[in-house]
């Protein structure tokens, strides 16, 4: 099922929370949902479930998610821990929400088992820890079996190893021919589990395209090369037009060229060379590149940010 949301936008007074908000989630595809704190991430996915009041639409293959005879099945949302009767036994709230999108109690049974609950079904979940809870909203997002899964934040409390099967697991949902959206924080996760990414700031869209993309676009991308004569080497580059910057006590770090042609340089001036790395940034070091001015709540710094290298030569 693919998924269309256009123009979403929601204001809050003056102030818009999500302005004009475009992308598509495609079937068999896992997109990350990334922005800064306050950026409009819970807002977005409330507005495209038709859970707060704004502008734009979502089409749920080609339809307003009301006109769907069942819900459930089209979306699975998981966006607040915490959204179940304290006093309700596990087992019973799954059940009720079974009762609702006309589901077995052995489909309950076995959502249960899926997420790692049994042990603690039939306990009341008000002494639920964050990442049990977690497990429970995403045992009630996935009992219709529903085409699409819309998470926010759904790793937050988990321990290392159950993280690693929410990715595994979405991996493998999203395999099977269904689109999941996930929002995080946690980036090293994300590098691991998403094939595409939505970016948004400020309630804009920053970008949305495959993550391999999205991390090509980082300055922090470039070649590695230590030699025996750094400075030579500098030269020879300069004089093609390739920028580098002193990098260590021998190396210099080479923007917008590959290795072959480095190499190459080297080799055609006498430059001896002792390393040639291509150095890939980081989703976490794109995402904070380029989402650096869209931050709605920053905090304090003790020292200075490090500062880019400075153009026009390497150091000696």
């Amino acid at each position: 099922m693919t998924v269309e949301a256009r123009g979403l936008r929601k204001t809050y007074g003056q102030k818009a929370a999500v302005n004009d908000l475009s992308f598509t989630l495609e079937p068999g595809v896992v997109t990350g949902f990334l922005g800064p704190n306050g950026s409009g991430k819970s807002t977005t996915m409330r507005l495209m479930l038709g859970l707060d009041h704004g502008e734009g639409q979502t089409l749920w293959d080609g339809q307003e998610l009301a006109a769907h005879k069942s819900v459930t099945r089209v979306v699975g949302a998981h966006l607040d821990a915490r959204f179940f009767n304290p006093n309700r036994k596990a087992r019973s709230h799954l059940r009720m929400l079974a009762a609702e999108a006309k589901v077995s109690n052995a489909r309950v049974d076995e959502v249960i088992a899926m997420v790692g609950l049994e042990t603690v079904a039939d306990k009341r979940p008000k002494s639920f820890s964050l990442g049990m809870a977690q497990r429970l909203g995403l045992a009630g997002a996935l009992l219709a079996q529903p085409k699409v899964l819309l998470l926010d934040e759904p790793a937050n409390g988990l321990d290392p190893q159950s993280i690693h099967w929410l990715r595994d697991f979405l991996r493998v949902y999203a395999g099977n021919g269904n689109a999941v959206f996930v929002s995080s924080h946690l980036m090293s996760e994300m590098q691991l589990m998403a094939d595409r990414l939505v970016v948004i700031a400020k309630g804009e869209l920053i970008a949305d395209e495959d993550a391999a993309t999205f991390v090509g676009r980082s300055t922090r991308n470039d070649v590695l090369v230590r030699a025996a004569n750094r400075d030579a080497l500098h030269s020879a580059l300069a004089a093609e037009g390739i920028e580098s910057f002193s990098d260590g006590e021998d190396g210099l770090s080479v923007v917008g060229a590959e290795t072959d042609r480095v190499g190459e340089i080297a080799f055609r001036n006498q430059v001896q060379l002792r390393e040639l790395t291509v150095r890939t940034a980081s989703l976490e070091e794109a995402f904070l590149e380029l989402t650096s001015g869209g931050q709605e709540y920053a905090t304090g710094q003790s020292q200075p940010p490090p500062q880019p290298p400075t153009t026009g030569g390497a150091a000696s």
